[in-house]
């Protein structure tokens, strides 16, 4: 600000100037004291106004330097928390970025371990389920055996018990249906355990049984040998029973002891099996709960890469801003203080050249009252006509620059209000000029805005079309993945129908192949032995006839034998059968062909089909895994673009609250200043000697 503005505005200052707006009699008669006062002490005047100047200026500097401490603690704390902020948000995504690949290695680990645990746990289930089938088998085989031996020791006993009355010698005669139930007995447990009693018996000993199985009664009724001559007959029989027994009951002993030690090894490794498929069941569900959790821990980490790559660039955005605006106040702070110290130094220097006696006689000299009344009427009419002027345009626009260059203009020497209103005037100017730029720079702004907004709605019209595409798309490709594997499964049940059916089919032709070979073969059989038969009546008939008689002839005997009329057809129709049996095989053998060929053919198209489809299922996952990817880049895409429409919106706020007023009262704006400078331009004219009236009509 101009060192002779200031001494204007401060000399208004001291003028009642509200007053003289609202009172226009007091306001004259006081600008008349003020007047004559400056005639009297015009200097004294001036530096006491030079004076306030120099205090205005300490106290202005005093108010910029707290303004910029304040400014510049903003600057500093805000600098400060956004660069940790950035900092830290590029660490949090570096380490996330890192996390996400960790989760994703994660992840494929586990679904390989949890694919191989169930494989182990399905293995550990079939050795489960083969030791069980195996254990049943073996349980039922020795259930059996079991049966087996005690029933035969059961009838070894009851054997034992009817023998042995003979063998005491309680009875001297058992009878005879008695000795067939042991002899019996005994030869059927020889027959039932031929592999248990390899060895056991001697071959004396088996004798002595076969001669008792053959005839029981007869066996004891024999006379005794000299070596039995001290025992009876039935001691042997009995002896052999009991061995017999004996072999049993140790037989059942060894197999009930391996199958106690057989049926205890499958419960030691049922319960191995059991525990080690327990715990592969318990890791699978542990890695699948911690597949979850990882894959959980993958979405949320790519969720928050997003979100704070989003903070980072609104906080870089703000950074830019804030070391831009503090920027320009350190330019405008140091620019301030460098016109501040050059006024306060002029301020000072010219009071030093005011202040001196020397001056303080000349300004007296000087300034004498009649030297200078003639030439200060003349000048006090100029100011009033100039000051009226400025104080009408004042009160029309409600402008206290103009009110307090009207009362300067009443006060000042010409050549300081002449300069003060080229002052103003540029000021005018300049801000009209501002005004115009700031009024195009909102228009181009809002106008931007305006545009950016609608292309982002359009980009997330967009986009939310491309999601709803996107959806339709997946369901459809999981509509048709699942028909797919409904056709698949189908094929297969079709398929094994067919080979049942086949198999069947097969069967049924061996057996009516087999019948109509066997047939063929009976009736060939049947053929053979007719021929033989007639062929030879045939020849002996043509020998009989060519034989010439080498004594007296015979006496008549039996006529001509003669063969069966019916004969040739029999064999006829033998061979006739035998044809049509060919026939029927050959047929039958051509028709299993075709339905082989027919089964062969449906297997190889049905196998094909089940290909193709895997194929088209596989090919359609992988499309539907695309596109659940362009899903997830089409949300993230779309919430981006509601960030920036946010923006946008906050931005077009902004835009409002800095541009609504000057663009509603532009022009009126524009024709109140344009009217305050042309009065400034009649107000320098009219100091300058100008006709008032020649102006007015003019203007």
């Amino acid at each position: 600000m101009a060192l002779f503005t200031r001494v204007v505005l401060l000399a208004a200052a001291t003028a009642p100037m509200v007053s003289c707006l609202t009172s226009p009699g007091s306001a004259t008669l006081q600008l008349q004291l003020d007047t004559a006062d400056a005639k009297n002490r015009p200097v004294s005047k001036v530096i006491t106004l030079l004076k306030d100047v120099l205090k205005q200026l300490q106290n202005e500097a005093e108010e910029d330097e707290a303004i910029y401490d304040k400014m510049a603690c903003w600057c500093e704390t805000n600098d400060k928390e956004k660069t940790k902020a950035i900092t830290d948000a590029e660490t949090r995504i570096a380490g996330l970025t890192t996390k996400i690949e960790e989760s994703t290695a994660a992840s494929a680990r586990l679904n390989t371990e949890i694919k191989n645990l169930e494989k182990e746990v399905s293995k550990n289930q079939a050795a489960l389920d083969q030791a069980t089938s195996i254990r049943q088998k073996e349980l039922a085989s020795f259930n059996s055996e079991e049966k087996d031996l005690l029933g035969s020791i059961s009838a070894l006993k009851a054997a034992i018990t009817v023998l042995s009355k003979h063998h005491s010698g309680s009875l001297l005669q058992l009878p005879r249906s008695q000795l067939l139930g042991v002899a019996a007995t005994l030869q059927k447990e020889l027959q039932r355990h031929p592999n248990l009693l390899q060895g056991v018996l001697t071959h004396s000993q088996r004798r002595v049984v076969s001669a008792f199985v053959q005839a029981p009664a007869d066996y004891f009724d024999a006379s005794p040998t000299f070596k039995q001559s001290y025992a009876p007959q039935s001691g042997e029989i009995f002896g052999i029973l009991k061995q017999l027994q004996e072999t049993f009951e140790g037989d059942l002993s060894q197999s009930q002891k391996a199958e106690l030690a057989a049926q205890q090894a499958y419960e030691e490794l049922k319960a191995a099996k059991e525990a080690e498929i327990g715990a592969g069941q318990e890791q699978i569900d542990a890695k699948t709960q911690e597949l979850a959790d990882s894959d959980q821990l993958l979405a949320q980490s790519k969720q928050d890469v997003e979100d704070t790559k989003a903070s980072l660039s609104a906080d870089e955005q703000f950074l830019m801003m804030l070391k831009e605006k503090c920027q320009m106040t350190d330019k405008e702070w140091e620019e301030r203080q460098k016109t501040r110290q050059t006024e306060m130094q002029a301020v000072s220097q010219a009071l030093a050249v005011l202040s001196t006696d020397d001056a303080h006689d000349l300004f007296t000299r000087t300034f004498n009252p009649a030297f200078l009344q003639e030439a200060s009427a003349e000048h006090s009419a100029r100011r009033s006509k100039a000051a009226s002027l400025l104080s009408g345009v004042a009160a029309k626009f409600k402008n206290p620059r103009l009110a307090t260059l009207a009362v300067s203009v009443r006060l000042d020497a010409f050549t300081r209000v002449i300069k003060a209103i080229d002052d103003m005037m540029a000021q005018l100017l300049k801000e009209k000029a501002d005004e115009i730029k700031h009024k195009d720079f909102c228009v181009d702004e809002l106008n931007k805005n305006q545009l950016e907004t609608e292309r982002k709605e359009r980009e997330k019209a967009d986009l939310i079309a491309k999601m709803d595409t996107l959806t339709s798309k997946m369901e459809a490709l999981s509509k048709s993945i699942d028909e797919l594997k409904a056709e698949i499964a189908e094929m297969q049940v079709q398929l094994k129908r067919s080979g049942e059916d086949r198999e069947k089919e097969n069967k049924e032709f061996q057996t009516t192949v087999a019948d109509q070979r066997e047939s063929q073969k009976l009736l060939q059989a049947a053929l053979a032995l007719l021929k033989e038969f007639y062929a030879k009546e045939k020849a002996a008939a043509l020998v009989q006839a060519h034989q010439e008689p080498a004594g007296p002839p015979p006496p008549s005997g039996f006529e001509a034998y003669k063969k069966s009329a019916a004969s040739g057809g029999v064999i006829g129709m033998i061979q006739q059968i035998i044809s049509d049996a060919k026939a029927m095989e050959a047929e039958t053998i051509r028709s299993e062909e075709d339905a082989q060929k027919a089964y062969e053919d449906f297997v190889k198209e049905t196998n094909a089909s089940i290909e193709a489809k895997s194929k088209d299922i596989t090919g359609k996952s992988q499309i539907k895994a695309k596109s659940e990817s362009e899903l997830v880049e089409t949300k993230t895409s779309k919430e981006a673009a509601m960030v920036e429409l946010e923006q946008l919106s906050n931005y077009n706020a902004e835009l409002h609250s800095s541009c609504d007023f000057v663009t509603k009262n532009f022009e009126l704006r524009q024709t109140a200043r344009d009217e305050e400078v042309e009065a400034l331009k009649q107000a320098k004219a009219i100091l300058s000697g100008a006709d008032f009236a020649a102006l007015v009509q003019t203007a």
